[in-house]
């Protein structure tokens, strides 16, 4: 058993690996230029150009995959010559990047052709302070300056050569002339939970994909524990109740449930439950970010239609799987020799007929995480579907980066739950 969960492992791995290289160059390689999403389509050149630096997306691929993945504050380091340390903002929360120059945390900016040192202070504010800058004088006479800037950026500037660049702000983007010339965004990379900057609303990922993936959590933790018990239940009811009244009703009702798609049953449930009768929210408005918590009625109607479309499915699969073994020769052997109905179902049937249902829900908690984009839009619930149809729609390719990756680790998560169940339910594997 060892042996099969290493491989397990292993594969899951290799997986995970092979994924992240083809959802990094599908995305930062194929879907052309995100800058033009970014400032509109009636931005000039230059203006492309300025924040396709500032993004970093001059870098090659390979380098744009590693910084991606393993962080890019390893070769900042070199560049800027300190090391480069994350503290958080006590005013919005967020992460900032300081250079770390004799104990102080440092961060530097050009103005009016001067640079410009700050420290920071106790209270998390930068503070001015007045501190000579070693320029490196290259042999093209150029004298440059590698430091931390105010935007989490590791950046060079040329001494009297500041670069036009335009900055992005709440009000728009607002054109300077003290630039730097060349741009590496911090970031620690996915490994150590660092998904960079979404480019559609400015913050770190992490700040705005970690409230989603929770709502999204707390819905289809609810309807899983809700579905999947009813349905292995009422799967083999009807499994051992071959071709009577009991199975032809919970077989025609599960393939009804199965056939009507989500967005069908989320319609009629707000129509009957929350306009005609009123009893439950017909809209998952969130005023809070607790709001699940303080009104638990608005996870009715999206759990209901979730419980709708699994619960046929997984009844079908149970009723076939239980069919097969209730048919099996061993089976019939023990009935033919006496044994009782109840003890030949539960100590010798049920085992083998959960190893196909095992296979299709561990599928399934797939889907109830990333696959409820329609159930989400229907009841306009803030989750992680969508959150990946709107970074998606907008090219935010860091946000859905890692998203996408999540629901990786999830099924690959999953998968490893099921060889672990099978290790149980089939000796054969367990002793092999």
């Amino acid at each position: 058993m060892a042996r099969f969960l290493l491989r397990s492992l292993v594969s899951a791995i290799v997986t995970m690996f092979l994924v992240s290289i083809m959802l990094f160059f599908f995305l930062e390689v194929g879907t052309g230029d995100v800058t033009v999403k970014i400032l509109g389509i009636e931005s000039t050149p230059e203006q492309r150009a300025s924040y396709r630096a500032q993004l970093g997306l001059n870098a090659p691929a390979w380098q744009r995959y590693l910084d991606w993945l393993i962080g890019s504050d390893w070769r900042a380091e070199k560049r800027v010559g300190y090391p480069l340390v994350t503290v958080k903002n006590p005013n919005t929360g967020e992460s900032e990047w300081w250079a770390d120059v004799n104990g102080n945390l440092t961060r530097w900016k050009m103005k009016d052709g001067k640079m410009i040192t700050f420290h920071r202070a106790e209270d998390g504010s930068p503070v001015e302070v007045d501190l000579p800058i070693p320029w490196t004088k290259l042999e093209s006479g150029e004298e440059i300056f590698w430091g931390v800037d105010t935007g989490n950026n590791a950046v060079m500037w040329v001494r009297g050569a500041g670069e036009t660049v335009w900055v992005r702000t709440k009000a728009g983007f607002r054109k300077e002339g003290d630039g730097p010339r060349e741009y590496i965004p911090l970031r620690k990379g996915l490994l150590r939970l660092d998904a960079g900057k979404s480019l559609q609303t400015g913050r770190p990922v992490k700040v705005t994909l970690i409230p989603r993936v929770r709502n999204t959590l707390i819905l289809a933790a609810v309807a899983f524990m809700i579905v999947m018990p009813l349905a292995l239940i009422f799967g083999i009811i009807s499994g051992v109740n071959e071709g009577k009244p009991v199975d032809r009703t919970i077989s025609i009702l599960g393939l009804a449930l199965t056939a009507t798609p989500e967005y069908v049953t989320g319609i009629f449930l707000i129509l009957i439950f929350g306009i005609w009768l009123k009893l439950f929210p017909a809209v998952a408005l969130f005023t809070s970010a607790d709001a699940v918590f303080e009104n638990p009625k608005l996870l009715v109607l999206p759990v209901l239609t979730l419980t709708a479309v699994e619960w046929g499915y997984v009844v079908r699969m149970t009723r076939a799987s239980m069919v097969e073994v209730m048919d099996a020769p061993y089976i019939r052997t023990a009935i033919i020799k006496g044994m009782p109905r109840s003890r030949v179902i539960f100590r010798h049937a049920l085992r083998n007929a959960l190893m196909a249902p095992i296979t299709i829900i561990m599928l399934h908690v797939n889907w109830l995480v990333g696959g409820v984009v329609v159930v989400e839009a229907i009841f306009g619930y803030p989750g992680l579907g969508s959150y990946i149809y709107s970074a998606s729609i907008f090219g935010d390719p860091n946000a859905v980066e890692a998203a996408a990756m999540l629901l990786v680790i999830i099924a690959v998560g999953t998968r490893l739950i099921g060889d672990l169940a099978y290790t149980y339910l089939n000796p054969r594997i367990r002793y092999a």
